[in-house]
């Protein structure tokens, strides 16, 4: 009798155990955590602080020139990322494949065999570098923009593309992309199904005089977080998988010196000219004697305002390109996203 009553309470108490667990599932399914996602390059040597993120994507990795398998860059270096999973067991770390200028996408896309090689190969990295998934960051498909190959297909092979990287990773692994801010060259209706979060590049939507990475549409915008983010929704990309990007980086006007500018080391920028801020996009800017826009870019006060809108939103979080820009005593450019959204 006593074995029996034993038996029966280990049968109920895996019965609970196994029943919290799936609410726990479906709670997360239904209501998932935010997500801070921070771009760390192989060319960098910066050290982030692992507690402040939710996922790290390293780039990059590339297609490589026979169509089929990955080549990562400087793979020591991603090591050290994989390596912070020691001082914070719930990061994430994902290899991003592509970046501006990374062709052969549109190759080995257009090939049933490549693609499903390529896709073998992708799991295969993320089993020999301990790697949580892949972030696919092809900029663009069917577009030829800095002399990478293109074809009208590309789209219609990228959702393929997504469906066997998926059959080949599973539900073990994390799929993400790098989509451009007016939600162009993809099929999301068709392809979203295979990804967790889609990362939009919220930034370099325009140069002096206009924003580059406004929150809010004004007379100083060509394009703003807000109208990304209702251009992805319109696409079928649902709330839940939108990441909202933010740059740790300035634009300048064409051909003047600067652009691209780190946060971390905008000091001189500062001496030399004035900070404005606009309160209808709820960015800052920098002007010179003559009050022209010369420097458009993001800091804690307007981060951290985007934390906001992403809560209100009901997104899914952010991502912000990249960690080196900035400033490593503080790291107040992520904090004032981390004390938001974790």
């Amino acid at each position: 009798m006593k074995k029996l009553l034993c038996l029966c309470a280990l049968l109920s108490l895996f019965s609970c155990t196994r029943c919290t667990e799936e609410n726990n599932a479906q709670k997360e399914k239904e209501d998932p955590k935010k997500v801070i996602v921070a771009y760390v390059t192989y060319w960098d040597s910066v050290i982030p602080d692992p507690s402040l993120v939710t996922h790290i994507n390293y780039a990059f990795g590339k297609v490589s020139n026979s169509f089929n398998s990955v080549e990562i860059s400087n793979p020591a270096r991603l090591r050290q990322m994989v390596a912070l999973k020691e001082r914070n067991s719930d990061l994430k770390i994902l290899l991003s494949i592509g970046g501006w200028g990374a062709g052969n996408f549109s190759e080995m896309a257009a090939d049933a065999t490549l693609r499903k090689q390529f896709c073998a190969d992708c799991l295969a990295k993320c089993k020999s570098y301990s790697l949580d998934g892949i972030d696919l960051d092809w900029e663009y498909p069917t577009i030829d923009w800095a002399d990478i190959s293109s074809s009208p297909n590309d789209t219609d092979n990228y959702t393929l593309l997504l469906q066997d990287l998926r059959e080949a990773l599973g539900e073990t692994y994390l799929i993400t992309m790098a989509s451009s801010a007016d939600a162009k060259y993809v099929d999301f209706k068709n392809c979203i199904q295979y990804m967790d979060f889609v990362n939009l590049m919220t930034y370099d939507m325009g140069r002096p005089p206009r924003h580059h990475s406004a929150l809010y549409k004004s007379d100083k915008t060509s394009l703003s977080v807000d109208q990304s983010v209702a251009l992805h929704r319109a696409a079928g990309v649902p709330d839940e998988k939108i990441v909202v990007g933010a740059p740790f980086y300035g634009k300048t006007p064409s051909g003047m010196d600067g652009d691209g500018t780190y946060y971390c080391k905008m000091s001189s920028l500062f001496v030399k000219y004035t900070e404005k801020w606009d309160d209808t996009a709820k960015v800052p800017y920098l002007v010179d004697s003559d009050g022209a826009m010369v420097f458009a870019y993001d800091n804690p006060r307007s981060i951290g305002l985007k934390a906001d809108y992403v809560i209100a939103k009901g997104l899914r979080g952010m991502m912000f390109w990249n960690w080196e820009g900035d400033n490593p005593t503080t790291w107040e450019m992520t904090h004032a996203i981390s004390d938001k959204l974790l």
